[in-house]
This record gives C-alpha cells, sequence and structure tokens, in this order.
C-alpha cells in the first residue's frame, strides 16, 4: 500500500491542528459565557428572591457576579480542558499598577497637548462626583472581561496554531470590528478612522499582554486608560452617557482629525500616531525578550 503524498498528509495535519484550535474556541466561549449565562439567570434570581438586597447592591451583585464567574469559566476551560495551571490569572499588585498607571499617561499626555493647543476647551470643572466610583467599576469590569476574551481566550488560542504575528492582527482586527455599533451614526470616515484607532489599541494591548503574559496588567492599563478618558470629559469610545459625570465639562474646539469627532480622543490622529510608536516599540521588547511563538507545523 502506497504512503499519501506527503503535502496531502501536511493538509491533513493542518485541517487536524486548525480543528482542535477551532473547538478549542468554541469550548473556551462556551466555558465563559456559559458561566454567565448560569449566574445571571441562576444564582442572581435566587440572591434576589432570598434576601432582597434592593436595586442598588443587587447592580453590585450582577457586577461583580458578571466578572467573577467569567473569570471561574475560563480557570475551568484552562483547568480540565488545556489542563495546566491558568498562570495568566495570577494576580501581581506591582505590575497590575505599573499597567494602570502607563495606560492613563498613555492616553493623559497627548490629551494634554490637545487641550494645551486649544484643539480641546474646558468649560468647567465641576470636581469630583461620588457616581464616578460606580463609573469607575462598570469600566474596570467591562475592560477585563474585554481582556478575558480577546487575549487570554481568542489571542492565546490563535497564538498556540497561527504564531504570535497572525494571532496578534487577527483578534485585533476582530476587536476593531466590534466596536462598530459604536459609531454607527456617524459617517463612513468616523468609521475607517475608527477601525484603524481600535485596531491600534488591539495590538497595543495585545503587545501588553505578550510582554506581561497576565490577565489583570492587561486589564489594568485597558480601564486606566478608559477612565482617563472620562475624566477629562470628552465622549469615550464614542459613548457620551458619562460625560455629565466627569469633573471636567469639555468641548472640542478644534477639527475632526484632531478631536477625534463623535468617538473621541482614541480616533484622533495624535492619539493614533503616539499609540503606533508604542506598539512597535513594546513589539520590539517583547521580540527580544523571545515572546513570540512561531506557528505550529
Amino acid at each position: 500500500m502506497k504512503n499519501p503524498p506527503a503535502n496531502e498528509t501536511t493538509a491533513r495535519r493542518r485541517m487536524r491542528v486548525a480543528g482542535r484550535m477551532l473547538g478549542s474556541l468554541l469550548l473556551g466561549a462556551v466555558a465563559v459565557l456559559g458561566s454567565i449565562l448560569i449566574f445571571r439567570k441562576g444564582l442572581l434570581p435566587a440572591i434576589d428572591g432570598a434576601f432582597h438586597p434592593g436595586p442598588e447592591w443587587l447592580s453590585v451583585f450582577r457586577r461583580a457576579g458578571i466578572l467573577l464567574t467569567a473569570v471561574g469559566g475560563y480557570w475551568a476551560f484552562v483547568h480540565w480542558h488545556e489542563k495546566r495551571q491558568a498562570a495568566e490569572l495570577r494576580l501581581r499588585p506591582l505590575h497590575l499598577l505599573l499597567g494602570g498607571a502607563s495606560g492613563a499617561a498613555m492616553v493623559a499626555l497627548p490629551m494634554a497637548v490637545l487641550f494645551a493647543f486649544g484643539v480641546y476647551e474646558r468649560v468647567l470643572f465641576r470636581g469630583a462626583s461620588p457616581a464616578l466610583l460606580g463609573v469607575a467599576a462598570v469600566i474596570g469590569i467591562a475592560a477585563t472581561l474585554e481582556e478575558l476574551t480577546y487575549r487570554c481566550l481568542l489571542f492565546r488560542i490563535l497564538e498556540r496554531t497561527w504564531g504570535t504575528k497572525w494571532a496578534l492582527a487577527v483578534q485585533a482586527v476582530i476587536f476593531a470590528l466590534q466596536h462598530l455599533g459604536n459609531v454607527e451614526k456617524g459617517g463612513s470616515g468616523d468609521a475607517v478612522t475608527m477601525l484603524i484607532a481600535v485596531t491600534l489599541l488591539g495590538l497595543l494591548w495585545g503587545a501588553v499582554f505578550i510582554l506581561a503574559r497576565n490577565l489583570w496588567v492587561v486589564a489594568a492599563h485597558h480601564a486606566a486608560w478608559n477612565f482617563a478618558i472620562l475624566l477629562s470629559g470628552l465622549p469615550l469610545s464614542g459613548i457620551e452617557d458619562w460625560r455629565k459625570l466627569a469633573p471636567l465639562e469639555s468641548r472640542f474646539a478644534g477639527p475632526d482629525w484632531l478631536t477625534g469627532g463623535m468617538f473621541g480622543p482614541e480616533s484622533s490622529w495624535l492619539v493614533i500616531a503616539s499609540t503606533t510608536v508604542t506598539v512597535v516599540l513594546l513589539l520590539r521588547a517583547a521580540q527580544r525578550r523571545g515572546a513570540f511563538f512561531a506557528p505550529a507545523t
């Protein structure tokens, strides 16, 4: 009996590898989303029925529970399916603080330049509102869930098969496409600029994850970036609702290509340029450390 041609054997092997990758992605998504669904449809109503905590406390339980069950579902997926310790879930307080500080500084510095040159104008200073604590919690939870989904799950599983470079690019594009709804009322120019900006952010947080290999570090960077924009009184990723809670009331006084238009500072070409430089520097540092993986053969 003749052996199959080498190219046929390679094709079959690639199909098996691709099938395992898709299976892992599906199982990981089911583990995370299923855990959240069980909590929201089962445990949360039980807590409400048994203890009647009231709307405010129920909201706290809902947010905390979604975060904890999502992380728990991911841990279970890693533990039982991948059969390894979830090292990316280890808490590293110092690295977390550095991640948060660098995330805030990265967007605050170009925004400060734009304020200094009159592209953004401060209308008034309101001071801090107690409601900011709740908003900060929402931003932190949302950033953590996005990083769990896009970097810990999607990027890491793609990386095992396609290697770091392709996985980095694919997850960044998918991350950007998920934000299209934030500019649904804008024109095609707004959408294109937003896709460029958020793809770069996907590359940025992917690069931070490659260097840190830690959920909490990249989530702190992401959350601090978002919270710094919120504090400035400018739109956050096209969201206007929280602007009235910001300590500053600010307005645009320059062209859209500098202000970022309806999407806010993230679509400013100054922020895009500074983010691009940072991404290049981080990826070079990751390559020097040998943090890139080759595609599976």
